[in-house]
């Protein structure tokens, strides 16, 4: 394990001179979109040399799917590729095997893998090893990790932006996007090297390799874990406190998501939250009062106002309507933790504070030392881990290791939360 690290140069500011990218240094390159274009794209990506910088385009607040429209590989050596891994007929797959095999030779290149790798998993594309460049410049302490700041203040070059919330479903793709595109992974491998380099001055090397491993291996992880229903997300919930008007709700939710997913397209462009906590509150019998409300009377809504209506019906009918309170496992928001286990209070804002100073110390976000989640279900739980144990050290490692923190992790903060968490069972015992 590393010694602590140094703190990194405290300025966090980019070079304002620093030299526009506008085009990628070998032109834009084309688009493989056959099969047969693919599998040239893998030859040649094979006739190079050293990791891969990896990156994709979703179609996200577009398509109801989180699928990659757009995948862009870079290689010394070889230069960029530009794979539609959507067009071309086949098992996506089946016919991105030639892709999947090159890039089992060596590391990818990411910037905020977590974004990407599930997307490219789908397509059958999985990383020997992985260097994620954002979450580096967060280890390293950088205010803003963002690819353009970071290419900027490290590299001295300005990226051309602007494509990135685009709708990559779209085909053809427009020239300015691919270009967009391409320059993504160009400067990737440079700038892990240089990123790579600020890591190692701070001793944090040994620190990021073991959160790139884990990033790695998220399908590995199966751990269930209790989530919310989804429809409880719905934008503007907040004002529903009637039983059967989030029926309503849940109905309304449910059925665009089946209509959404069998068109592939984001549901709230098919109708968004507000209509749906309109509906609910106002609860109309017929169309004509369905329609009189805003966005059900426009006229893509009208030809679907029958439908929308049949549900709001069947919440009607629900003789089992959800509770306005949602069962969980999961702790109370820390707001109301004061009036309920005080303790608990107390422990999370001691617990918080700790964490804070160490986070400054060594220069890393207290999200990044350990998940805020995890902090929050020792502090609510921990009379009830080990009744009558004192070694607070050891029961905290333990919990946070089935929490799936990292050694690094559990290294830095065990300590301190055992000085704070663990604190008052230790003396009560």
């Amino acid at each position: 394990m590393s010694s602590s690290p140094t703190e990194p140069d405290p300025s966090d500011s980019t070079d304002p001179l620093a030299t526009p990218l506008l085009h990628p240094a070998d032109g834009i390159p084309a688009l493989s979109v056959t099969a047969r274009d693919i599998a040239s794209a893998a030859a040649r990506l094979n006739r190079g040399h050293g990791p891969f910088a990896v990156d994709a385009e979703r179609a996200s607040g577009f398509r109801y799917s989180n699928r990659a429209y757009l995948i862009q590989i870079r290689r010394s050596g070889a230069g960029t590729v530009l794979i539609d891994p959507v067009s071309h007929g086949g098992d996506p797959a089946s016919v991105l095997q030639p892709v999947a095999e090159v890039l089992g030779e060596d590391e990818w290149i990411l910037h905020s893998a977590d974004q990407d790798l599930p997307c490219l998993a789908e397509v059958g594309l999985r990383p020997p090893a992985l260097y994620d460049t954002e979450l580096a410049g967060r280890l390293a302490g950088f205010e803003r990790v963002n690819l353009a700041t970071m290419v900027e203040r490290l590299l001295g070059r300005g990226l051309a932006k602007g494509h990135g919330a685009a709708d990559w479903s779209k085909r053809p793709l427009p020239a300015a996007w691919l270009n967009y595109a391409a320059l993504d992974v160009e400067l990737l491998i440079e700038l892990r090297a240089a990123i790579s380099q600020v890591l190692t001055q701070q001793g944090k090397t040994d620190w990021a390799a073991q959160e790139f491993e884990y990033l790695r291996t998220f399908e590995d992880r199966a751990v269930p874990v209790t989530r919310r229903d989804r429809w409880r997300r719905t934008s503007g919930i907040h004002k529903v406190h009637d039983r059967h008007a989030l029926a309503a709700v849940r109905e309304l939710w449910t059925t665009r998501d089946r209509l959404a997913q069998r068109r592939d397209i984001a549901p709230r462009r098919i109708l968004p939250d507000s209509a749906i906590i309109d509906a609910a509150l106002t609860n109309p019998n017929t169309l004509d009062e369905l329609v009189a409300l805003p966005v059900f009377g426009g006229r893509n809504q009208r030809r679907s106002a029958a439908m929308w209506l049949s549900a709001l019906e069947a919440a009607r009918q629900n003789p089992d309507p959800p509770e306005v309170s949602e069962a969980s496992s999961s702790p109370p928001p820390p707001a109301r933790w004061s009036r309920r286990k005080p303790d608990a209070a107390a422990r999370l804002e001691a617990a918080r504070a700790a964490l804070s100073e160490l986070s400054e110390r060594v220069q890393i976000p207290t999200e990044n030392l350990l998940a805020p989640d995890l902090v929050r279900r020792l502090c609510w739980e921990w009379e009830t881990l080990a009744p009558g144990v004192t070694d607070s050290v050891t029961i905290i490692e333990e919990y946070l290791r089935a929490g799936q923190a990292r050694p690094w992790q559990r290294e830095l903060v065990v300590p301190v939360l055992a000085a704070t968490v663990g604190l008052p069972a230790t003396v009560d015992d």
